[in-house]
């Protein structure tokens, strides 16, 4: 496994090894030991969650306050946009965020400390995302920054396609005005 790091602070970008002949392909998509060796970060895992999205459905930005996530995220099948908003105000790249293209043909993994504001579009007719978590999912601590948000500018890549978001993502509170981590 490689990793790779990105402008947003200890956000890290990783590509296993994948083992392919004309059978097909073999990828080890978790092991403790080499994500800490690869890494440097010590993580227990507590939640797998698979998410599956057509074509222009957006899911975001979401976090949890009280319950902050750490997410280790890939695509098995299609293709989305993954974004990450730095929510922790002690981090020098606090307030920024970056947009990093997720694939079943590339096999990357994204790693997202606690802190991040995440979320996705689906670039593909059909995308399965699946990501493991730090944390319990916590209906009550959830929150949720405007996919749009003016201050942010984020470039989710849909052209002239409108996203499909939920009730809860259209709802979602500015970047000004969302609580964030210290």
């Amino acid at each position: 496994m490689q990793a790779t790091t990105i402008a947003l602070s200890d956000v890290m970008i990783l590509q296993p090894e994948v083992f392919g002949d004309a059978r097909g392909f073999f990828v080890e998509r978790w092991n403790a030991k080499t994500f800490e060796r690869t890494t440097g970060v010590d993580v227990n895992f507590v939640q797998d969650n698979r998410s599956r999205s057509e074509k222009g459905v957006l899911r975001g930005l979401h976090y949890q306050l009280r319950h902050p996530q750490g997410k280790l995220v890939w695509v098995e099948a299609g293709k989305v946009l993954d974004v990450i908003v730095d929510l922790r105000r002690s981090s020098d790249t606090f307030g920024r965020h970056a947009a990093i293209e997720l694939t079943g043909e590339d096999h990357k993994q994204l790693w997202i400390p606690p802190g991040f504001a995440h979320g996705f579009v689906a670039l593909s007719e059909v995308a399965d995302v699946f990501y493991k978590t730090t944390d319990y999912y916590a209906p009550n601590d959830e929150h949720c920054i405007r996919w749009d948000d003016t201050d942010l500018k984020i470039d989710w890549q849909l052209g002239a396609i409108q996203p499909q978001l939920s009730q809860k993502d259209r709802k979602g509170t500015s970047f000004r005005e969302a609580e964030t981590y210290s």
